[in-house]
């Protein structure tokens, strides 16, 4: 886009509607305070209308959501709703009048068996008459619990919402047609508990669906016959069962990504590639998989581009002649700061794309490429200006057993040539998840207090091949462990850490890599933070069968092979839990977990945290009130941050 002349206007208007941001603030002399970096990204969600004249958003301000509807090329705010505590999920735009708003809330129902879950609702905003109303509120005999994503096709009166959820009648799982203006709902296709996946083609009709037997393993792909599916293959896949991905080139083909010995070559790190699969049940190997992504046409639904991630930033192929030439415009106008794509009009002749990296916390830029300009529309961290934002570099280093592993380390800011500087390991959670450039709130927010921060993608990470993740099996607290401390030991030998001022902090799985540090790693760590981490291995396995009402689900045997248990109750794993090893911990911990967590129960950190004051041994216990298990609250989720940087200070001062 070297040839079009670009401007950056800021209107009035964004800035009434950016109520948090800071435009062009004077470089501060200190590092922001830790609220900046723990507060909810202040716009999240940005969606282009159909049309390309309307842009969505949630502003956020501590704890309270807005909705804000904008008309970029006025400079107008159309629209502002209070949308509160609200965790919201997604934005839908439902032709250019109507948004559909998805939020969730951790509730208990009787129908989950007086569990608590994450349950998902949606709204619809009228714009024009500015009203909201709930969908499926009033729907006689249907729950308003959405039981999968909004879908909306463009058909010849207009866009159309449709949704799956549950019918009591007939006891089963329908796809509803939504009316925008009342949210009711009017099944379009009875489904049944049974379908598992589901891909409409470009008029809302069912292409293909498939089936999961939990006990079983047994996963079927069917095509739609105008009355139901005619299955056109099967499998056995007690663990990592295909899925679809969308629809395929031609619109009638979908996307299946499945484990097939006729196409190994192509298998990402769970051995499965991806296939382009048609009613006939002819099977095309697509160069999709691992850190390929499939994109799909804005209107028609069908695949038409990959996204590739690298350590670089995201690399974009087209089919389509149309999208190439306007992401080549837009990676051209922004030069060097590696844009993503965030969302495009129809015609994708109006582009959002966010860029993170050196010198910037997260920016939204909203590009006209028939107006030739370019503005720059939100900001997820203004308080956090560019010479704050420490440099993040990639890093590779063998493991003990000659196993290469990837990273990333991120250094206080200003810091160019490390020297002896104290460290924080931050794990991160899954396992089967990875690290990647960009910025990265939590890792920031440590290296701004003079910390740098090592992310290595341990083995059992995806990302880097299926022999990586298989690596991991069985690996917890022991090779998945040592590639973190191995890391710890690079890092001192080039003499960029002190090895004596190293700490390891963690969520989700990395809670537990924090609690294995100083129980079943010891010698590395002066202190570790647990944040919702597991620590009775058994314990937790056996929750999730008790949860589901069965002892061997997909989600048991997931556990099972990342933990080396050889059934349900192997007590073998007890060995590698940090609550039947907390007389061992050779350093101080600190556990921190949300109590509305249904994804690692609250009691997982109150079982350690007993095991630890049983055993005499430095603990701390912080119990977030109203917190789920991905920090959704800002309250809750900057506490967490200024209690972690608190207890790295007291047991492993950077000065």
């Amino acid at each position: 886009m070297s040839s079009v002349r670009l401007t950056t206007v800021f209107a009035v208007a964004f800035t009434l509607a950016f109520s948090t941001a800071v435009w062009g603030q004077p470089a501060q002399q200190t590092p922001p305070p830790l609220s900046a970096y723990g507060a909810l990204p202040a716009v999240e969600h940005a969606r282009v209308s159909p049309g390309g004249d309307r842009l969505a958003l949630v502003t956020v301000a501590g704890d309270q959501r807005v909705l804000v509807i904008l008309d970029p090329h006025a400079g107008q705010i159309l629209g502002r709703i209070e949308v509160g505590l609200a965790k919201v999920r997604a934005l839908t735009w439902i032709g250019e009048n109507n948004l559909m708003i998805t939020t969730t809330s951790t509730q208990s129902l009787s129908d989950l068996g007086g569990r608590r879950g994450e349950l998902r609702l949606g709204q619809i905003y009228d714009i024009e008459r500015r009203r909201l109303v709930s969908v499926l509120h009033n729907a006689a005999g249907v729950s308003p619990l959405l039981a999968g994503a909004v879908e909306v096709r463009r058909l010849p009166e207009g866009e159309v919402a449709f949704v799956r959820a549950f019918s009591f009648g007939s006891e089963r799982t329908s796809l509803y047609r939504l009316d925008p203006a009342s949210g009711r709902g009017r099944e379009a296709v009875r489904l049944g508990d049974e379908i598992r996946g589901l891909v409409l083609d470009a008029e809302a009709r069912p292409v293909a669906g498939s089936t999961y037997v939990q006990a079983s393993g047994r996963w079927g792909l069917g095509f739609w016959n105008g009355r139901g599916f005619d299955e056109v293959w099967s499998t056995t896949a007690p663990l990592d069962p295909p899925y679809i991905m969308g629809l395929g080139r031609d619109g009638q083909s979908v996307l299946v990504s499945a484990r097939r010995d006729d196409n190994r070559a192509n298998a990402d790190e769970n051995g499965s590639a991806v296939f382009e699969v048609n009613a006939a049940g002819a099977w095309t190997p697509m160069p999709l998989g691992g850190r390929v992504y499939p994109l799909y046409h804005p209107v028609t639904e069908a695949l038409f581009g990959s996204a590739r991630s690298t350590d670089n930033g995201t690399e974009y192929r087209f089919l389509d002649p149309t999208a190439s030439a306007a992401w080549t415009a837009v990676a051209g106008a922004l030069d060097g700061l590696s844009p993503d794509l965030a969302d495009w009009s129809d015609d994708m002749q109006t582009v959002l794309a966010y860029t993170s990296g050196p010198g910037d916390s997260g920016s939204y830029h909203f590009i006209d490429l028939e107006r030739r300009t370019m503005n720059v529309v939100g900001q997820a961290y203004p308080a956090i200006t560019g010479d704050h934002v420490g440099a993040v570099t990639p890093v590779e280093y063998d493991a003990a057993d000659g196993l290469k592993i990837h990273g990333y380390l991120t250094l206080p800011p200003g810091v160019t040539s490390p020297q002896g500087l104290p460290l924080v390991v931050l794990a991160h959670g899954g396992p089967a998840s990875h690290d990647t450039m960009g910025f990265d709130w939590w890792a920031q927010a440590t290296a701004s207090r003079g910390y740098a921060v090592l992310q290595a993608n341990f083995r059992g990470s995806t990302g880097y091949g299926q022999a990586f993740l298989e690596a991991g099996y069985g690996e917890w607290g022991r090779k998945m462990q040592t590639d973190l401390s191995d890391g710890v030991r690079y890092l001192a030998a080039r003499g960029v850490i002190d090895p004596a001022r190293v700490c390891i902090v963690g969520a989700s799985y990395g809670g537990y890599a924090a609690l294995a540090g100083p129980t079943l790693d010891r010698g590395v760590y002066r202190c570790a933070i647990s944040v919702a981490g597991v620590s009775d291995l058994r314990r937790m396995v056996e929750s999730e069968a008790r949860e589901a009402g069965r002892p061997n689900t997909e989600t048991v045997r997931y556990w099972n092979r990342f933990m080396g248990a050889s059934r349900l109750g192997d007590r073998a794993i007890d060995a590698l839990s940090p609550a039947h090893l907390a007389d061992q911990a050779d350093a101080p911990i600190l556990l921190i977990h949300g109590k509305d967590d249904t994804v690692v129960p609250i009691e997982q950190s109150r079982i350690m945290a007993d095991a630890l004051r049983r055993a005499g041994k430095p603990v701390e216990f912080i119990e977030l009130q109203g917190e789920d298990h991905w920090l959704s609250r800002s309250d809750t989720r900057q506490r967490m941050l200024e209690e972690t940087l608190r207890f790295l200070q007291a047991h492993n001062p950077a000065n």
